[in-house]
């Protein structure tokens, strides 16, 4: 083995998907995302990427050792396997792979898969049980199924980058990439179902059930969170604008200045909303039947807001949140991750994992979610090499060293 080490962890749970094998062959964020969600809970994934380069997310961003701190937290869990998907020994490879796997993940334009004699057609034919994700920009079918599309656009397409930012000034991105996360765990969705109608249609002509397709468009996973967008417009003809820090149509509930910063409050719950009044000494507001219900205070949020601002602005953001959480009314900082790192009740739910690196270091990489109790998740090994488990994987496909020395000559395998 070379590269990055493996480091052991005390009694790692096997996870509720250990026994699930996954083949995933997207790269960057999307595909890799799903596949790490499921290798977290005990799949095991063997990530197919190019020889030389590997995955362009193991340079992105901040790098440690010439690897991206990125690639640690996407590729945990995983093995790497460096194929050319463009040789066709490769592509007989990956059909091999998959004639024994569960689910295959590829976040490839639509139509590069069939080209290299991957589509779901050649798969099912060998496995058709296989389950196999496709993410994609816009989807495996309609007329801009072959358009480039990456998750910024999608947030675009999907109706979100619209509603960020102030009004009347220039919409802004939210600082991750959520259109691609959107799509990700929309696809790990999918797998769980699929893999729920695979096992309900076991049978002695298809002892491990019926695979299938999932199709995820990036910005049809964008759409599918817009809340009430589409039916407001049906209804109304209303078209929702941006709205900076407030959310249209609940109230109140807003980023409130104070002395040293910004707390976060919400407010709209009835009840919760007489408690805020009660504590900024708005009782008066507190007893206003027209105020009793959201429609009555979304009719006159902007004199909540200014009473609410009013209160805050001489007080720090500790003092407010004090005072708020006295009240039980919900509120909150705006944390930085420096705050997150630093914060008890993140280090307490394991949400701050510090993960052994091969200089012996320990970089510090997010917990697990959702928690399982019975099942969890685990940290069973960090984030591979390029090409760290290609021998292992080739021998346990049957191949000798002979032929993974040939394949590796020609450039094949990495």
């Amino acid at each position: 083995m070379q590269g990055i080490a493996t480091f052991p962890v005390p009694v790692p749970a096997a996870g509720p998907l250990a026994g699930l094998r996954v083949i995933e062959l997207g790269q960057l964020i999307a595909g890799p995302f799903a596949a790490r969600t499921l290798a977290d809970f005990g799949a095991e994934v063997v990530k197919i990427e190019p020889p030389g380069t590997g995955d362009p997310l193991r340079q992105w961003r901040m790098l440690k050792d010439g690897t991206s701190v990125w690639w640690q937290v996407q590729s945990r869990n995983k093995r790497s396997l460096a194929l050319d998907l463009r040789e066709p020994e490769a592509q007989a490879i990956v059909r091999q792979l998959a004639t024994e796997a569960d689910v295959l993940i590829e976040n490839f334009r639509p139509g590069a898969m069939e080209g290299w004699g991957l589509g779901p057609e050649s798969l099912h034919a060998l496995n058709p049980s296989l389950v196999m994700l496709r993410i994609s920009g816009y989807g495996q079918t309609g007329p801009y199924r072959d358009r480039p599309g990456f998750g910024v656009v999608a947030e675009a397409m999907g109706g979100l980058r619209h509603l960020t930012g102030e009004p009347g000034r220039v919409p802004v991105r939210v600082g991750v990439s959520i259109g691609d996360t959107l799509a990700s765990l929309h696809g790990v969705i999918g797998v769980l179902l699929a893999l729920q109608h695979r096992h309900a249609t076991t049978s002695p002509a298809m002892p491990k059930g019926q695979g299938q397709v999932i199709d995820v468009a990036l910005y049809e996973a964008v759409f599918n969170c817009m809340e009430s967008l589409l039916p407001e417009y049906s209804a109304f003809g209303a078209v929702r604008e941006a709205a900076g820090s407030a959310l249209p149509g609940i109230a109140p509930t807003n980023a409130y200045r104070c002395s040293d910063g910004y707390a976060i409050v919400a407010g709209n719950g009835d009840s919760i909303f007489r408690r805020l009044m009660q504590c900024i000494g708005r009782a008066d507001l507190a007893a206003d039947p027209a105020l009793a219900s959201n429609a009555g205070r979304v009719a006159q949020v902007q004199m909540i807001d200014a009473a609410i601002g009013d209160w805050a602005a001489s007080r720090t953001v500790a003092e407010v949140l004090a005072a708020l959480e006295a009240a039980h009314v919900p509120a909150g900082r705006i944390y930085t991750v420096a705050d997150i790192a630093a914060d008890p009740h993140y280090a307490a739910r394991g949400m701050l994992q510090p993960t052994p690196q091969a200089d012996g270091s320990a970089l510090m990489l997010p917990g697990f979610v959702p928690k399982l109790s019975a099942t969890p998740a685990s940290h069973r090994r960090a984030a591979p090499a390029l090409g760290e488990d290609s021998d292992a994987v080739l021998r346990e496909m049957g191949l000798n060293d002979e032929q993974i020395a040939s394949l590796r000559s020609r450039g094949i395998v990495g």
